[in-house]
């Protein structure tokens, strides 16, 4: 049977680049044949199978001496010896398959299974409409892409069609249309991560009543699905899951004559609760609808379905106590309703659960004390109790199957129980935040090998550094907040350590030489902030940390340049220690390092000027040391930076406006220093878009204010926030954190809310008036113009700002009346206006009533509550005084603009009459006469 004269192996390589479509040339070529050229086509790869769990190259196993019949994967028919069924799943191949393969060559085939290979994102052929014959077609799992051909349809044999898990595949309307018109006797189909946003749910009523198997896993189904499709009377397996915009509920049928098995709807949009009936699913053994908007009890019928063998009702609203008769279940492997509101305790007594493998509870509102049963129960691998409200002690295990035990976040007391030694598979342990006491003993670990992690954090540890155990599989370590004073001595052996978390202890000396030998090669997480260590901050070969956090303890010294043989830092926050020095070169040259913390120590120096291109940091935070002279322009070729704190060092210059080209720029500091000079006009078109804390106080900085800068703070002027969900800045385990000034006492934001913003200007010399286009940042919290040399009035313009919660304007010079407007600031709750020129009645009002003497003294013209000088009668109906006129109108294009100049002198009321004029401004002078009344 096989191709073997040279004339027709020439014919056969032919075929592989020019298809022949009629019957005669498919009967002229050998089924061995084609076999062999399709197979020579790929490639064999094992990661192209690297998603199944056995796989094996099967086609190595061909050889062309031997009858293709007997090859492996492929099937023949007895007596016409035409080639029926061809399996290489998970058979290693990769490569393309074209429309001129000569897979197409074997018109006879019934059964095709290429699931689990990398077929190299191709898209699936029309050729395949060609098998007339087949009943099954597996191309799962195997990266084909593109549309689903309209041929497809033309299989009106098909049984079963398994199109799942593939790169995005697409199917259409009018082909979905055809395939469930056409393939009557279709009962399986399975189209998991296909792309069926344009086909209607209602449509799926259409299936024949005889359909077993149903899966549209993640398939982007949108409305309403019509939920009869779960009475029909043979459907074992309905997988709807992760398709958020699709609206199910559960019907009301007879559901004793349903045979489902399988019923999977997590992730959809669900309606309601679940009813009663639902127990009535005899047959049904999975069931999962997890995160789908649960809400209500609890069913207690569901203890009826005693085939069940997995249930996961998880990440929904449902409150309530447990029903017992969900513990009573005799063939439950798998129970998750982990992220719920449960209350109240767990049952005293069960009668099942004795072939339990997982559960999951954790993160409801569960008390009372941990029951018996839960430690005897024979099967038990995985317990997460964790996020509760469980009180007492841990009881004795009377089985060793544990291997993931999770009490976390409770108010368990008392030592950890004896028989947890004896776990031998136990690989996941914590016990964090709860009151327990615990030592770490030979006894207790040395028979713990398979552990990987270990979480003791927020208790009480003692160590035993006189016992030597080691735990040669241990990968995370946290023992945060445990009152320890030493580095646990077991740790010298830990050669497999990734993660190691001792912050917030009492650990003192200087860094062991020994930590060095912490998983050299594995350690990726080194946290030993908040703690009482000195000496230098030594630096031994972590070539594969990613994140170190050493800050708020007694390091001194200079920081080694040895730091950057972890070509992989990504954080490093040294932040309050004693450091001194010069930052070095390696790390401004970093194009990894993301986050650079060194505030607070006792660095010098200049900043380099060296921040190459490409660079990845997000945040520079040098606040709170001694360096000096003017900011590298290089500054700017950090695009993704996010937060730049530079406050509190002697650094000098103008103000670095070239940094308003970085679009990502959210919070910049740079108070407390040596700047100096006008803030001119900005140099891009839309400078600081995203700023939305700016403080540049306590400085040298001079002249009017930068008007420009106020038009483009674009994310000032955003409203809404109240609607989105709270958030905080920074990402992966680093949290951005600042020092700022709120409501008049600077403050440590440990986490910075994403829509915390403030602007500070003061201590200062800026001069003129304030524009009103500042009325357009509506989301500011905060704004502090104090201690500079203002004129002019308050706009009423701030009456807009909605959100703020503090105004500083005191030790200024302004003049006229407090805006009425400004009553209307709901959150407002410290005002400070003291130490200006203001005249006339005090506002009254809201928040004005709660304002005290402090907000206005030093201002000789005001009256009116909460000051002891009342307001005259002539005083009080006086008439508002006139607005200023439109910014745009007002003022210069380079900043200056025209200030009214008012004298008042003696004790009566006097009239001055003021002229001013606006400069030219679009070629278009205006004269403004202005009336004021001064006392």
């Amino acid at each position: 049977m096989g191709c073997l004269g040279w004339k027709y192996q020439l014919f056969c390589l032919l075929s592989l680049f020019f298809h022949f479509p009629s019957s005669s040339s498919l009967s002229s070529v050998s089924p061995c044949s084609a076999l062999l050229h399709f197979n020579h086509s790929l490639s064999l790869h094992r990661y192209a199978s690297q998603m199944c769990a056995i796989s094996y190259p099967k086609t190595a196993s061909w050889k062309e001496d031997r009858d293709c019949c007997t090859w492996d994967g492929v099937v023949c028919d007895q007596t016409t010896r035409h080639v029926i069924g061809l399996d290489l799943s998970c058979s290693w191949l990769y490569g393309p398959i074209h429309s001129n393969s000569t897979l197409f060559f074997l018109p006879h085939l019934t059964r095709l299974n290429l699931d689990g290979n990398d077929f190299s994102g191709s898209l699936i052929s029309s050729e395949f409409g060609n098998f007339k014959s087949l009943t099954h077609l597996n191309l799962s799992n195997s990266m084909f892409s593109g549309k689903i051909p309209y041929e497809i349809s033309h299989l009106s044999s098909l049984v079963s069609l398994d199109l799942s898990y593939n790169y995005g595949l697409l199917i259409e309307t009018p082909v979905w249309k055809r395939v469930i018109h056409n393939l009557t006797q279709l009962r399986e189909l399975l189209l998991d991560w296909s792309d069926m946003s344009s086909i209607r749910p209602n449509s799926l009523m259409n299936l024949s009543s005889s359909f077993t198997t149903l899966s549209l896993y993640e398939c982007n189904l949108q409305g309403k699905f019509q939920n009869n499709i779960l009475c029909l009377p043979n459907l074992q397996t309905l997988d709807l899951g992760i398709n958020w915009n699709l609206e199910v509920s559960l019907p009301k049928c007879n559901w004793r004559r349903s045979s489902l098995k399988f019923l999977d709807l997590s992730e959809t949009s669900f309606s309601g609760g679940l009813p009663d009936s639902i127990g009535n699913m005899n047959s049904l053994k999975n069931l999962n609808l997890a995160n789908c908007n649960l809400i209500g009890s609890i069913p207690t019928s569901l203890g009826n379905l005693t085939e069940l063998t997995f249930l996961d009702m998880s990440f929904n609203s449902l409150n309530g106590l447990l029903p017992l008769s969900l513990f009573n279940l005799p063939n439950l492997s798998s129970l998750y309703l982990n992220n719920n509101q449960l209350v109240g305790p767990l049952p005293n007594h069960v009668s099942g659960l004795l072939s339990l493998k997982d559960l999951y509870l954790s993160s409801n509102f569960l008390n009372g004390t941990l029951p018996s049963w839960l430690f005897n129960l024979p099967s038990l691998m995985k317990l997460y109790l964790d996020g509760n409200q469980f009180i007492g002690e841990i009881g004795e295990f009377k089985s060793n199957s544990l291997e993931h035990l999770d009490l976390g976040y409770n108010k368990l007391q008392g030592s950890i129980p004896r028989s947890m030694s004896r776990f031998v598979n136990l690989t996941y342990l914590s016990l964090s935040s709860n009151n327990l006491s615990i030592m770490l003993e030979l006894e207790m670990f040395s028979k713990l090998k398979n552990l990987k992690l270990l979480d003791f954090s927020k208790n009480l540890v003692s160590i035993n550094n006189n016992a030597t155990y080691t735990l040669p599989n241990l990968q995370q370590l946290n023992l945060s907040s445990c009152n320890i004073s030493e580095f646990p001595i077991f740790l010298r052996a830990a050669t497999t350590l990734q993660f190691l978390d001792l912050s917030k202890n009492r650990i003192y000396g200087q860094l062991p030489r020994w930590l060095g030998d912490v998983g050299r090669d594995s350690l990726y997480f080194l946290d030993l902030r908040n703690n009482l260590l000195q000496g230098p901050f030594s630096t031994p070969s972590f070539l594969s940390l990613r994140y170190i956090f050493v800050s708020n303890n007694k390091l001194t010294g200079e920081i080694p340049s040895s730091i950057c043989n972890a070509s992989f830092l990504d954080v490093l926050d040294l932040s309050h220690n004693n450091l001194s020095g010069v930052v070095p070169k390696c790390l401004v040259h970093s194009n990894v390092l993301s986050v650079l913390d060194l505030r607070m120590n006792s660095l010098h120096g200049t900043i380099l000027a060296t921040f190459s291109k490409g660079n990845n940091f997000r945040n520079i935070n040098l606040n709170g040391n001694q360096l000096e002279g003017p900011l590298p322009r290089s500054l700017a070729n950090c695009r993704n930076l996010e937060v730049l704190d530079l406050g509190s060092n002697k650094i000098n210059g103008t103000f670095p406006y070239w940094l308003g080209s970085l679009l990502k720029l959210r919070v910049f500091v740079i108070r407390s220093n040596k700047f100096q000079g006008h803030i001119g006009n900005p140099k891009t078109k839309f400078p600081f878009p995203n700023l939305r804390i700016l403080d540049i106080s306590n400085n040298e900085f001079n002249g009017p204010l930068p008007r420009k800068y106020f038009k483009y703070l674009k994310a000032m002027t955003k409203m809404g926030e109240g609607k989105v969900m709270l958030k905080y800045m920074g990402e992966g385990y680093y949290q951005d954190s600042l020092n700022v000034m709120i409501k008049g006492s600077y403050i440590e934001l440990v986490r910075i809310q994403t829509v915390f913003t403030t602007i500070d200007f003061s201590n200062n010399n800026f001069k003129g008036q304030m524009p009103k286009i500042i009325g357009r940042l509506k989301s500011l919290k905060g704004l502090n113009f104090s201690h500079n040399n203002l004129t002019g009035y308050i706009p009423s313009s701030f009456g807009n700002l909605s959100n703020l919660e503090w105004l500083d304007l005191s030790f200024n010079k302004l003049v006229g009346e407090i805006p009425k407007q400004l009553v209307d600031l709901l959150w407002l709750e410290v005002l400070k206006l003291s130490h200006n020129q203001l005249t006339g009645q005090i506002p009254s009002g809201k928040q004005f009533n709660t304002f005290d003497n402090d907000s206005y003294i030093e201002n000789l013209g005001l009256c009116g509550f909460p000051l002891s000088r009342m307001c005259n009668s002539h005083e009080a109906k006086k008439p508002q005084l006139l607005t200023l006129q439109q910014e745009d109108n007002l003022e210069l294009e380079n900043g200056f603009s025209w200030q009214a100049i008012s004298m008042g002198y003696g004790f009566g009321v006097m009239f001055g009459m003021l002229m001013g004029y606006l400069m030219f401004k679009i070629g278009k002078p205006k004269w403004i006469l202005r009336l004021v009344k001064l006392e």
